[in-house]
């Protein structure tokens, strides 16, 4: 599997999905206020996910 890269969107967690701003080591940072329905679910804008557990659904143009 290739680890996201800055500016890819990833989905995880039971359909949640949004854009990567940083790449960790273990886990990157995505900002999940790309989402159509971000104010209605009521999370937090940023959330760390692990390498392991999300998939890239487009990758960003630089890549």
């Amino acid at each position: 599997m290739r680890k996201a890269q800055i500016g890819d969107v990833i989905a995880f967690k039971n359909g949640l999905w949004g854009i990567v701003e940083k790449v960790n080591e273990n886990s990157v940072i995505v900002n999940l206020t790309y989402m159509e329905n971000f104010s209605e679910l009521e999370l937090e804008e940023k959330t760390v996910v692990n390498h392991k557990n999300y998939k890239i659904i487009e990758p960003s143009v630089r890549n």
